[in-house]
C-alpha cells in the first residue's frame, strides 16, 4: 500500500514548539557545537527575517525548512526531518517546496549554506542541482567546541 504524501504548508506561531523539537532532533548530529540548534528566542529571530514551511503526515509535523527572500535570491536553511521519518523522501519534498515558494515570489536563484564539519552535505545538495559558490566565516549561534575549526560552504542553484 502506498503511503499518503506529506502536506506542506506555511508554519503558524502555534507550530513553533514542534519545529523546535524536530530541528533540535535533526541537528543533534552536530556534536561539534554546544547546546541545541534552536530555541524560542532564536526562533523569534528567524520569524522576523523569514518564515518556515512544515510538512504534515498523519496529522503531525514531520519536517520543516526555513526560507528567506532577498530580491531575486531565495535562501533556505535548517532543513529538518524528524529522525524517525528519515528515508521517506521528506527532505526532497521540503527542498522542492522551498524552491517553488521562492520561485513564486520572483526569485531566480536559491542559496544555501552548509558547515564544513558536515562533509556529507555538499554531495547531497549537489544531487538537487546546487553547486559550491564560495566560502564564508562561520558565525555560530552556539559555541563551537574546543579543537574544531569550521567555515561555511555557500552553495547556489538557478531556479
Amino acid at each position: 500500500m502506498k503511503q499518503a504524501p506529506a502536506q506542506v504548508r506555511h508554519a503558524s506561531p502555534k507550530d513553533t514548539p514542534e519545529i523546535i523539537r524536530i530541528v533540535n532532533a535533526a541537528f543533534a548530529v552536530e556534536s561539534f557545537l554546544d547546546g541545541t540548534r534552536t530555541d524560542d528566542q532564536r526562533m523569534a529571530g528567524y520569524l522576523q527575517t523569514g518564515e518556515f514551511l512544515v510538512a504534515e503526515k498523519d496529522g503531525e509535523i514531520v519536517a520543516s525548512i526555513y526560507i528567506e527572500l532577498h530580491g531575486e535570491r531565495g535562501y533556505f536553511g535548517m532543513l529538518a526531518v524528524d529522525p524517525s521519518r528519515k528515508g521517506q523522501g521528506l527532505g526532497r519534498v521540503m527542498i522542492e517546496a522551498a524552491e517553488n515558494h521562492c520561485r513564486s515570489k520572483g526569485c531566480k536563484f536559491m542559496d544555501i549554506a552548509v558547515l564544513s564539519l558536515r562533509p556529507e552535505l555538499p554531495p547531497l545538495y549537489r544531487k538537487f542541482g546546487y553547486v559550491e559558490s564560495g566560502t564564508d566565516e562561520f558565525r555560530p549561534s552556539r559555541p563551537l567546541k574546543p579543537g574544531y575549526e569550521c567555515h561555511v560552504i555557500k552553495m547556489s542553484k538557478s531556479l
